[in-house]
């Protein structure tokens, strides 16, 4: 079979190498996947730069998300899908032909969920919920700020926090996703490359701080986050896109840290506030039963037409460096998928 492998990491345009490999071996509860496409997320974009800790050495196969159909399975589980479209969450080992997942890290689509869509739905649409509907409880009413609002998760998490009522404020580093912000319904798109989000917020809320930070950037984001909370509320991390602009070195590491600050638990605990990290990977390997939750929510929703999953790239895979210097420069809106 053919993957698309890392080779090295920094440039995108040196990166990749499309190259011959065996059938990946399966485990126990695995299932076999034909790939149809396979989704990109900004962890790719860090693993490639050689900034994420949890990534494969190099030669690897990166890649969290597929669609395709079920071929092999040695498990009850697992053959009761054989045959069937799926949408799953890989431990890596996506961008190939084949991929390997644990069969309940899959859920069945229909033909009318269409690939690209259908690969949001894993680790973007799978992390929105978890971190909106399950970390968090969202009322109507509910304050709610989402940074990289155009992006895949951003995306989820507005169409989310709308299905429950909330107020909510997304932050753009570009005009040009202003627009954007506003068909997917939210109330108060800002460019924060422009201006200071914390002032516009609490301009357009008449004071007002929020409940719920939704947070993919980290770093000085952090602090800045929490100026802007209430007594009550919570901040939701599940990235730190802000080290993607750094030279990932040690000192970039260091100063990530010292920008985010330091709290002690007594200052939580006297506002009533909390704070969340996410990290889907370690949810997959560890609470299997909530990945499954969480996949098959997100599919429901989505063939009932409350989620609409947004695709922002489709590219082929002799393209895959186009897609992801597209990713990393942020100026995609939603999903980029790419297909066999």
């Amino acid at each position: 079979m053919k993957v698309a492998a890392l080779i090295r990491n920094g440039n995108a345009n040196q990166a990749f190498e499309i190259r011959e490999s065996e059938k990946p071996k399966l485990d126990t509860y695995d299932v076999l996947i034909k790939v149809e496409a396979f989704g990109l997320n900004f962890a790719d974009v860090m693993a490639r730069k050689g900034m994420y800790a949890a990534a494969p050495p190099i030669p690897s196969v990166l890649g969290y998300d597929v669609v395709g159909e079920v071929v092999e399975s040695r498990c009850e589980g697992g053959k009761s899908l054989i045959g069937k479209r799926v949408v799953a969450m890989t431990r890596f080992g996506g961008y190939a032909e084949f991929a390997k997942t644990d069969y309940r890290a899959c859920a069945v689509i229909s033909d009318e969920i269409n690939a690209a869509a259908a690969t949001a739905l894993a680790t973007q649409y799978c992390t929105a919920y978890y971190a909106a509907y399950e970390c968090t409880s969202l009322f109507e009413g509910d304050r709610v700020i989402i940074h990289a609002a155009a992006g895949g998760v951003g995306t989820a998490i507005t169409q989310l926090a709308k299905l429950k009522g909330c107020e909510v404020y997304g932050l753009t580093s570009t005009d040009e996703k202003i627009d954007y912000l506003k068909n997917q319904g939210v109330d108060f798109p800002i460019n924060h490359s422009k201006k200071d989000y914390v002032a516009q917020v609490f301009k357009h809320s008449n004071g007002q701080k929020i409940d719920v930070a939704f947070n993919s950037v980290g770093g000085s984001t952090f602090k800045k986050d929490n100026q802007l909370l209430d007594k009550g509320g919570k901040q939701v991390i599940y990235g730190a896109a802000e080290l993607a602009d750094s030279r990932g070195n040690m000192f970039s590491k260091l100063n990530l840290v010292r920008k985010f600050g330091f709290f002690t638990p007594i200052s939580l605990l006297i506002k009533s506030q909390g704070i969340i990290g996410i990290n889907m990977l370690e949810i997959a390997d560890n609470k299997k039963t909530i990945l499954k939750r969480c996949l098959q929510e997100v599919v429901k929703m989505t063939e009932a037409g409350e989620l609409k999953p947004e695709v922002g790239g489709e590219f082929p895979v002799g393209k895959l460096a186009e897609a992801h210097t597209f990713l990393e420069g942020r100026r995609s809106t939603g999903k980029i998928v790419v297909k066999w």
